[in-house]
């Protein structure tokens, strides 16, 4: 007999939703790191996933993505009809998740352009090269130069560059802005703002709360592992007293 909570997601699954959070619980050993986090997102949005630092950002895309830590102890991740809480992590990477992380793991030995045909070693196969060095000429110029000698900018590019290689649906971005200078953080945003135009649904995790909010659609704040605002993006800038209570550092 299946319950309600079975019902509801058997509902979110032939929604309108194309990513769908329903309930997840997760754990790093002891530690309750996501209390209980739901929320969903359309095909091509994107959503600024925020919180103060513990708040549970990291290891809820951890868990999007289906790796190993945290360890997801209930709910469910339903994406465009696919039960992702029921895959490994390189079934959900088959599925079309990609997660960049925050330390963007660049090969070390590898050129550029070496980084981005590993990607591409085995199906599903996404962007070509040419069609990646038309959006960053920057790798291009730089394809046979060790991706590791990069700068941080450059370095961020090639790890979104990277997904990008792949067939995915949905980008998981760990902190794509951190150390980096403010004009480099426009234009990655601008880079992003073109993936959206491609349909890419994106999930942005970013302390620089402002940037990400001007990017984004729609926002979700966490507290201490829960949902504590799930709303337009619009809504967030345009309320100082939130920011403060749960975005201040």
């Amino acid at each position: 007999m299946k319950t309600e909570f079975n019902k509801q997601v058997n509902n979110a699954a032939v929604s309108t939703k194309f990513l769908s959070v329903w309930d997840i619980q997760a754990y790093y050993g002891e530690s309750y790191i996501v209390q209980g986090v739901s929320f969903d997102i359309h095909e091509g949005e994107i959503l600024a996933l925020l919180g103060r630092n513990g708040a549970g950002k990291t290891s809820t895309l951890r868990a999007i993505a289906r790796l190993d830590n945290p360890a997801l102890k209930h709910g469910e991740i339903w994406l465009d009809h696919q039960p992702l809480h029921l895959m490994k992590s390189h079934q959900a990477a088959a599925a079309g998740i990609a997660l960049v992380p925050e330390d963007r793991r660049i090969i070390p030995g590898l050129t550029v352009e070496e980084n981005l045909k590993l990607a591409q070693i085995a199906p599903p196969i996404g962007w070509s090269l040419d069609r990646i060095y038309e959006l960053f000429p920057r790798l291009k110029e730089r394809r046979m130069q060790e991706g590791v000698t990069l700068s941080g900018g450059e370095q961020q590019m090639l790890a979104i560059a990277r997904a990008l290689a792949r067939d995915i649906k949905v980008l998981l971005l760990d902190e794509p802005y951190e150390g980096l200078a403010p004009v480099i953080v426009q234009e990655i945003a601008k880079t992003l703002n073109i993936i959206r135009e491609q349909g890419i649904t994106t999930i942005i995790v970013e302390q620089n709360a402002v940037a990400a909010l001007k990017l984004a659609d729609r926002a979700v704040i966490l507290d201490t592992g829960t949902v504590v605002f799930d709303g337009s993006a619009q809504e967030v800038l345009e309320d100082e007293a939130l920011r403060a209570k749960y975005l201040a550092i």
